[in-house]
Parts: C-alpha cells; structure tokens; sequence
C-alpha cells in the first residue's frame, strides 16, 4: 500500500515536471489607488517579457516529450526550474511514471499574469479512478517551467531526494 502511495505521488511529480508549472501565489493586499500611466506602460512592458503562455494541448505535447524515455534528459531539463543540479530527475519520474501505468491529461491553463501559471491536470494510476492535479509554472529564460518548490515538495512526499532540492 504504501508503495502504491509513494507511486501516485512520483507520477504526480512527473505530472508535474513534464507539464510546464504553475506557482502558487496570491493577490496580495491590493490599494484602492489608481495606477498612474507610467505604472501602467510598465505593467505592460513586464508582461509582455513573458512567454505566451501554452495550451492544454501544449503542455500535452511537453508532457508526451518529458515521459518519453528515448527524449535525453538534457532535453527535458528546460521543462523544470532549478534543476539543472540533478541531471537524472527526469529518468526517474519517467521511470515511476512506467512502472505506474500512469496517464496524466492536462484539462485547463490558467495564466495569473505574474510571471505564473497553473495547469490543471487528470492523472490516473494502473487504470484506476483520475485523481485532479494543479502544477505551478514560473516563467524564467523565455520558457513556462515547473516551479522547483513544487517539484521538490512532490520528491519529499514519495521519500525521494534530490541535489536539486537542498
């Protein structure tokens, strides 16, 4: 049972990894004063520095990419934020990910508009009930990844460490 568990949670990881990212943030204390034209022309600016952001069949297309064991994961490495430090993290998601049956779906994108997006996914294991899963997603180098403190997080619940999560 608990390896069951364990398994749920690296797919989830993989889910996660594979999918682009999302973090998880919130709006803040927001003040009732009205932005001037310079903060706005900024706003706009800052925004428009950020990638467009993906579609559910985008990140399908990356998710497919990063559970394909004969994809390098030199390759796969640029799906996630700060793991550049653990080489190997993509074959062993994909790995649990296989040794699960899994299937994940990405649902739904969500661009918060911050740098930061979610997807929404379906992942199921051994052909059993879709569980729903939210993965965060940072914007950094031009590209959508998925934000290292989730990956981590994911890694720590399976009992899985890794050099890119100390």
């Amino acid at each position: 049972m608990k390896l069951q568990k364990t398994g749920r949670i690296a797919v989830a990881a993989l889910a996660v990894v594979t999918v682009l990212g999302l973090s998880a943030c919130g709006s803040g204390d927001k003040k009732e004063s009205k932005p001037t034209k310079a903060a706005t022309s900024k706003t706009t600016v800052a925004q428009s520095s950020y990638p467009p952001a993906p579609t559910a069949a985008d990140l399908n297309t990356a998710l497919q990419k990063a559970l394909d064991p004969s994809v390098p994961d030199t390759q796969k490495l640029d799906m996630m934020q700060g793991v550049s430090a653990d080489p190997s993290l993509p074959s062993r998601l994909a790995d649990a990910y296989k040794q699960n049956n899994a299937t994940i779906t990405v649902t739904n994108v969500t661009d918060l508009g911050n740098g930061t997006l979610t997807a929404d996914g379906q992942v199921s294991i051994n052909g059993g009930q879709p569980q729903t899963v939210v993965v965060p997603f940072v914007a950094e180098d031009g590209k959508w990844k998925v934000q290292k403190e989730w990956i981590c997080n994911t890694l720590s619940l399976a009992n899985q460490t890794s050099p890119a999560c100390s």
